[in-house]
């Protein structure tokens, strides 16, 4: 199975330089004029379309093993998270917003927690 995750943005060069300080790299490909993809992990992309009618409604959120690296490196590129959450059972989730308001969030396993 591969997962294409897709966000309509209305401005697309500035959402190039936006989700490539998001994911801290350039886009692994560009099929076409309006549309960029990061790889995140194999058969896992994420990509943007310029599609100004529809930008502005995505809500993705990613699992990561080791969330304070990712929040902190996310944070030495110059973003930060519009929202940050911790739920009852310490899941915890930082909520980025992209310049057309779309979100991506990057979730967590509880503090401490070592799947080992």
């Amino acid at each position: 199975m591969h997962l294409f995750a897709g966000i309509a943005v209305s401005d697309y060069a500035a959402a190039v330089a936006w989700y490539e300080r998001l994911l801290g790299a350039p886009p692994s490909f560009l099929p076409n004029d309006t549309e960029a993809v990061w790889e995140l992990a194999e058969h896992r992309s994420l990509y943007i379309e310029h599609r100004p009618g529809h930008a502005g409604h995505a809500m993705h959120t990613l699992f990561v093993d080791d969330f304070d690296t990712v929040i902190g490196d996310i944070a030495a590129r110059g973003l930060r998270p519009a929202q940050r959450e911790t739920y009852a059972n310490g899941v915890r989730k930082a909520t980025f917003r992209d310049p057309d308001g779309n979100e991506i969030g990057f979730g967590g396993a509880p503090e401490g927690f070592s799947a080992k």
